[in-house]
């Protein structure tokens, strides 16, 4: 992994913390939320507050998410809405924390300059013995205070303030009035200066998460349906009208279509298909390659086409299907029937301009692999597991085209790939010194052609 740390592909962006003043916050809210402390001199953090430098040295990935449910945050500073997520259970916990952390910058921002703001992200659910208990969460709160219980406070000092209003003869309550005198010393003046949060509740339909070997639950679209990562069978019955796994690759390819989900590539307006589908074919001719053991050229345009000729036959079906598919575009003649049980299917679709664009360009990319352009931005952790057993040429060539061609404009490439859209998908560049400086043992533990047939 280390190609990735260096290139700023891994743990990049995070939040330094090395400051005394700011890893004693971190300290009291962690011992707040966990009852542990850090002895460690400087780390870093992601926007959740997750630091791995701290999970290794409790041997915990999950000691700011408790069973991997309700994941947990510290805020020292508003610049983590730019951060990561790492090992995240839910599609929505990242950009729940991005909105939450804009929508209330201003008060954040006040209350960060002294004391650390903790909490978590509440989905009413506290443990997932069966896959079931996933459909109950729809609506996720975040619940957050600083440590010093200052949010509680001022919530407690309004509603004394709206008794005293109210209550008859309150200039006589000298209990009341000594409570009010007590909390405004700590809040300050909530009449003037309210201390509350905006949009604290989230509704999520539509989302994927990590349990059970991975699970893709669509509820909010006309035709619902639940696609499994891994085998189906061990789920159950489940509360959605249809189950898939990931070789149910016409069922899956109805799901898309009838709900109006996907787009072929070739059809998209403003986008270079040619391009992209080239792209596409130059990382599965490298994934050959270095299976192989050949040697992977360089990224010339060149050198791979020598090195497509040179392959011949072993060069798969993806491949060809692709390598067809652009011959139509550049030079017309028969359309390429490609159908949902060909390999390469799902790598000629793109999202379709909708809400839930991110999850089902995930899903895609979960289900063309080779493509790791695609995997990298809409599925880092699968891109992060599939990654340590790769060839070497492989993962050179793969972390040098993705700083080269694609870290230098993310935007640009995410626009071009999957067209505009309010939200992004990743987070902003790193900075060019990537960090944490991390051990090799931290790093150890941290149809598109028409209607489908009905």
């Amino acid at each position: 992994m280390k190609r990735l740390i260096s290139r700023g592909l891994m743990f990049g962006n995070l939040i330094e913390v090395a400051s005394p003043a700011l890893i004693d916050r971190y300290n009291r809210a962690l011992h707040k939320l966990t009852g542990k402390r850090t002895e460690l001199p400087d780390f870093h953090v992601d926007i959740s507050g997750f630091s791995p430098e701290i999970a290794f040295e409790f041997d915990d990935l999950l000691y700011l998410n408790p069973n991997g449910v309700n994941r947990q945050f510290i805020l020292l500073t508003t610049a983590q809405k730019t951060a990561p997520l790492l090992n995240a259970k839910f599609s929505m916990s990242r950009g729940i924390l991005r909105q939450f952390i804009e929508e209330n910058e201003a008060q954040l921002f006040a209350l960060t300059s002294r004391d650390a703001v903790l909490g978590e992200l509440d989905n009413t659910v506290f443990e997932l013995s069966e896959p079931s208990r996933l459909y109950d969460i729809r609506k996720i709160t975040v619940r957050a205070d600083t440590t010093s219980g200052h949010i509680e406070q001022a919530q407690d000092l309004a509603e004394k303030i709206a008794t005293f209003k109210s209550k008859p003869d309150a200039w006589w309550d000298d209990v009341l009035i000594a409570e009010m005198i007590s909390l405004a010393k700590e809040t300050g003046d909530v009449t003037r200066n309210p201390v509350t949060f905006k949009a604290p509740s989230f509704t999520q339909g539509n989302f994927w998460t990590a349990h059970f070997g991975g699970l893709y639950i669509f509820r909010d679209v006309e035709h619902p349906a639940s696609i499994a990562c891994g085998p189906k069978g061990p789920l159950g019955k489940l509360p959605t009208p249809y189950l898939f796994d990931l070789d149910d690759r016409a069922g899956i390819a109805k799901f898309l279509e009838l709900n109006n989900l996907v787009e072929p590539i070739v059809k998209a307006k403003g986008t270079d298909a040619t391009a992209i589908l080239k792209q596409k074919m130059d990382f599965i001719l490298v994934d050959v390659a270095a299976t192989l053991g050949r040697d992977v050229p360089s990224r010339s345009r060149g050198d791979l086409r020598k090195l497509a000729q040179t392959l011949g036959s072993a060069l798969p079906p993806e491949f060809h299907a692709l390598n067809e598919l652009v011959r139509w575009a550049e030079q017309g003649g028969a359309w390429p029937k490609i159908t949902s049980s060909h390999p390469a299917y799902f790598y000629t679709l793109r999202a379709t301009n909708h809400p839930d664009r991110d999850l089902i360009n995930q899903l895609l990319a979960e289900l063309s692999t080779l493509d790791v352009r695609q995997l990298f931005i809409c599925h880092k952790e699968l891109f992060y597991a599939l990654y340590r057993g790769w060839p070497d040429g492989k993962k050179e060539f793969v972390a040098d085209f993705l700083a080269r061609e694609y870290a230098v404009d993310k935007e640009g490439a995410r626009a071009a790939l999957f067209g505009t859209g309010e939200e992004a998908m990743e987070e902003p560049a790193a900075p060019p010194d990537p960090k944490p400086r991390v051990s090799d043992e931290r790093i150890r533990v941290v149809g598109p052609w028409g209607a489908v047939r009905r």
